[in-house]
């Protein structure tokens, strides 16, 4: 729990990794690639202070991570987000084993999210299945522009892509994230496009779509969805950082989100190791839209606790102490539209 100014609030960072890119475990040179490009976003968007040695960034394990999260970083409760990048790393590059593993002995902290693969067929479709009853899956991370083979990506919204999307809805897992996001070398950048997020969120109201990295470059398109798509979320991972760096940008974004899908659908997110949440959190408690852009109301002390932890709790059924809870609104069901957008939308 992070405390400020006489204010509680309960953190879930909704995006954290146990990756290892060091040189032993790399495939090839788009293995060196993926972890250089990692490390130039870390580096270049941290303070100087929260910059970390290459070497120790390439594989810091479970030690590291439980004491940067629960000790040092605010956080209460922490979501894994596996990438697999199988072409890439000899044992991939999420390590999946050791995170899930981390998550049993810390139920109380740690939830995991494995990863699946539409183009493995009906071998990786038994493999979910498996996954999904060992570890208790209550949501997936997907890449759809992870390369496979001679194809470099696919689209949520591919035959092979919607029988596993049928599959989530048969097993009970209903959170799917998708990296629609930055590129990341070697990665293609259209393979990361938002559009087919629209297609399937309409097809599966089953199932909850939570676009990591809020789409961008593509924000404007993100929010024309997610507005639109009851069942679309946005995760502020790489989001944040810029909240150090270009902290204008950083309110175009989030004053953004507000307007258009609203302080109920959008989800805190470090994306650790990338960055540390300890000053992402403190500076986002502290942040505010300047002055001077006036298209953007003033972020609320409340809005900033559901975005930060209560938003993602509810989507985990996570429990959240009494004292940090919300009153809920008299008379409000389900989550609604930014009453900005919806009058936009209407008319």
């Amino acid at each position: 729990m992070y405390e400020k100014d006489g204010q509680q609030y309960f953190i879930v960072d909704g995006h954290v990794h146990i990756w290892d890119g060091r040189e032993s475990n790399q495939k090839n040179v788009h293995g060196r690639q993926f972890i250089d490009c990692f490390y130039d976003y870390h580096k270049n968007l941290s303070p100087e202070e929260e910059v970390w040695d290459y070497d120790t960034y390439t594989y810091y394990g479970r030690e590291r991570l439980m004491k940067d999260l629960f000790v040092d970083g605010h956080v209460d409760h922490a979501i894994f987000q596996a990438t697999l990048l199988s072409d890439f790393y000899r044992n991939g590059f999420g390590q999946t084993e050791e995170a899930f593993g981390l998550t049993r002995k810390h139920p109380d902290k740690l939830t995991y999210n494995h990863a699946y693969d539409p183009r493995h067929g009906e071998a990786g479709l038994e493999q979910l299945r498996r996954d999904a009853e060992r570890m208790n899956l209550q949501g997936v991370k997907l890449y759809t522009a992870e390369w496979h083979g001679d194809s470099r990506g696919y689209k949520l919204d591919d035959p092979w892509s919607r029988r596993y999307l049928e599959e989530c809805i048969e097993l009970g897992i209903k959170n799917i994230h998708v990296h629609k996001g930055p590129t990341i070398r070697p990665l293609d950048r259209d393979a990361f496009d938002v559009a087919d997020v629209d297609k399937v969120a309409t097809d599966y109201l089953d199932l909850r779509f939570v676009v990591e990295h809020v789409g961008l470059p593509r924000l404007e398109d993100f929010c024309w969805i997610a507005t639109q798509e009851s069942n679309v979320y946005g995760g502020l991972a790489v989001a944040m950082p810029f909240i150090h760096t270009r902290p204008r940008y950083f309110a175009q974004i989030i004053g953004e989100l507000l307007y258009w899908i609203g302080e109920d659908k959008i989800l805190f997110a470090s994306d650790y190791a990338l960055w540390t949440p300890k000053w992402l959190i403190e500076k986002f408690v502290d942040f505010q839209i300047p002055e001077d852009m006036t298209e953007y109301a003033p972020i609320t002390v409340e809005q900033k606790k559901k975005i930060l932890g209560l938003n993602a709790a509810a989507l985990y059924d996570i429990d959240v102490p009494e004292h940090l809870r919300l009153p809920e609104p008299a008379g409000q069901e389900g989550v609604e539209v930014a009453a900005g957008a919806q009058q936009a939308v209407s008319s």
